[in-house]
C-alpha cells in the first residue's frame, strides 16, 4: 500500500541536514503531516588485511555520548561530482592514513527509511599501504586492525553499534561465509 504525496516544504535547512513537513495520505484515506530528515549519503568501508583483520577506529560520539568502534566512514561530496567508491577511499585515508588497493561495492541500506532519506554505500576495500597520520585529527582516539574473530562478540557487548559499521561488518561476515 502506497502512500500519496501531495507536495512537501522545508522547515530547517543547511549544508549538513534538513528538516521537511511532507504532506502525505495514507491508503485509509487520513491525511496529515509527516517529517522528515534529508541527510546527506554516506559511505563506508569495511578495509581489510591479508590476516583477517579489519580497520576500525575507536571514537566518542557526543550526540549519545558513547565511546565505540567504528569503520572508516563520511559524506558523499556529491556537489563536488564525488562517487560514493571514491568518498569512502577518501575517507580511510583521512580518517586512518592506510590507502586501500582494491574497492568493490559490498551493501547498499537505508537506515531509517521512515523518517529520513540517508542512504549509506558500504564498500570491501583491500587494505594497501599506510601513507602517515590520518589528516582528519577530531575523527578517531585510536586506529587498529581488529581480528574478523573478534568481531561477533565485540557486537555482543555493544562496543560496535554505529549502523554503517553493523551493516558493513555484518555483511562481510555473511560474504565470507557463504564464498566458499
Amino acid at each position: 500500500m502506497q502512500w500519496q504525496i501531495h507536495g512537501e516544504r522545508p522547515i530547517y535547512e543547511n549544508p549538513w541536514v534538513s528538516l521537511w513537513l511532507t504532506d502525505v495520505q495514507q491508503p485509509d484515506g487520513r491525511r496529515w503531516e509527516h517529517h522528515v530528515v534529508k541527510l546527506r549519503h554516506l559511505a563506508v568501508a569495511v578495509v581489510v588485511d591479508d590476516q583477517e583483520r579489519v580497520l576500525m577506529m575507536w571514537r566518542h560520539r557526543f550526540i549519545t555520548d558513547t565511546w565505540a568502534w567504528e569503520l572508516p566512514m563520511g559524506l558523499i561530496e556529491d556537489g563536488a561530482g564525488e562517487t560514493p567508491e571514491q568518498a569512502a577511499i577518501r575517507e580511510v585515508e583521512e580518517e586512518t592514513g592506510w590507502q586501500v588497493k582494491a574497492v568493490e561495492p559490498l551493501i547498499y541500506g537505508q537506515p531509517a527509511n521512515g523518517i529520513t532519506d540517508s542512504e549509506h554505500y558500504v564498500f570491501r576495500a583491500e587494505a594497501g599501504i599506510y601513507g602517515g597520520p590520518p589528516t582528519e585529527v577530531n575523527e578517531t582516539d585510536r586506529i587498529e586492525w581488529i581480528p574478523m574473530t573478534e568481531i561477533r562478540g565485540m557486537i555482543d557487548r555493544r562496543e560496535i553499534v554505529s549502523s554503517g559499521s553493523l551493516i558493513g561488518l555484518l555483511y562481510f561476515l555473511l560474504d565470507e561465509a557463504t564464498r566458499a
